[in-house]
């Protein structure tokens, strides 16, 4: 790995990426037994997770909370580099 094109970095983020997921698919059952669905949509290297709610949980008043006290706070205590979990349309 090298400093200068970034591959270091981008290993970082596919790391991210994968551990992310692995908390993802075990959120996933429960979503999709409400009628809705998250789907991983990118990981930055600044330890930002971008994710799409599907279905039910999408446009959902307490998709929010879900977001940010089930999702983030899960990816939060596993993964410490995880800052903030964000849903984009």
């Amino acid at each position: 790995m090298c400093e200068h094109c970034g591959c270091e970095q981008n290993s970082k983020v596919e790391n991210l990426q994968e551990k992310v997921m692995s908390v993802i698919d075990v959120v996933r059952p429960q979503l999709q037994s409400h009628g809705g669905d998250i789907e991983l949509v990118s990981t930055q290297a600044d330890g930002t997770v971008k994710v799409r709610l599907k279905g039910a949980c999408s446009g959902c008043p307490g998709a929010q909370m879900t977001l940010k006290q089930g999702v983030e706070r899960l990816l939060k205590e596993q993964f410490p580099e995880v800052k903030e979990v964000i849903a984009v349309d």
